[in-house]
């Protein structure tokens, strides 16, 4: 008789995904470490808790997705982020990805445009401790310019065309990373500012994303 194979254990499920981001080249110790500590099933929705520590984006509200933990990791590790930091991000979404932006940041501002899907992601920080996290219900194309300008900017949504809005918030060393395009593939880009007002452009990789959404926020 053959007995049936047992379910590995959540702390396997994470070495192995742990292991297969080093693989694809996430290899910044405090990146690795945000995500370690960052438990993605809280962030998942119970249709698909028992993929959450998949290496895949899943669904959530709201038509979006919570995404993939490789892009997260790439995008994060893109950022360079540093403890000092003031990060704005556009799109909180479910608030993984703004959850691992705390761990390496000092402060982070999040735009979200779907009220829900804020509200569900501040009652996750909550039950994190999370402290350093200031959220905004709005337009993220609009970023925030009361709070500009900011040390590093994540875009979580397909940008159709360069983000000019949101790299005018940037200090002029400052660090922009968002995918960028029309149609179901997008680039994913890294913005460097060279401190006199310009900036080098990186394509990373090809990514998808749904699109950003302009205009009124919506419920």
């Amino acid at each position: 008789m053959v007995s049936a194979k047992r379910p590995e254990t959540p702390e396997a499920l994470l070495k192995r995904l742990l292991d297969a981001l080093r693989a694809q080249g996430v290899t910044d110790p405090g990146v690795l470490s945000a995500i370690e500590k960052t438990p993605r099933d809280l962030f998942t929705p119970d249709l698909f808790k028992e993929r959450s520590w998949e290496d895949s984006a899943l669904p959530i509200a709201c038509g979006q997705t919570i995404s993939q933990p490789f892009i997260v990791g790439l995008m994060t590790q893109a950022l360079t982020v540093e403890p000092r930091c003031r990060v704005l991000e556009i799109g909180t979404g479910s608030g993984y990805q703004t959850a691992v932006l705390s761990r390496v940041s000092r402060l982070v501002y999040t735009v979200e445009r779907y009220r829900t899907l804020m509200k569900e992601a501040e009652a996750r920080f909550a039950v994190l401790g999370l402290t350093n996290v200031i959220t905004k219900f709005g337009d993220g194309w609009e970023g925030w310019r009361e709070q500009a300008p900011f040390d590093r900017i994540m875009v979580t949504a397909a940008a159709q065309e360069e983000p000019k809005g949101l790299l005018a918030q940037l200090k002029p060393n400052g660090v922009l990373v968002a995918p960028v395009g029309r149609g179901p593939v997008q680039s994913l880009r890294r913005y460097a500012g060279d401190g006199k007002g310009g900036f080098t452009v990186e394509v990373l990789c090809d990514v998808r994303f749904v699109p950003i959404l302009e205009g009124v926020a919506r419920e």
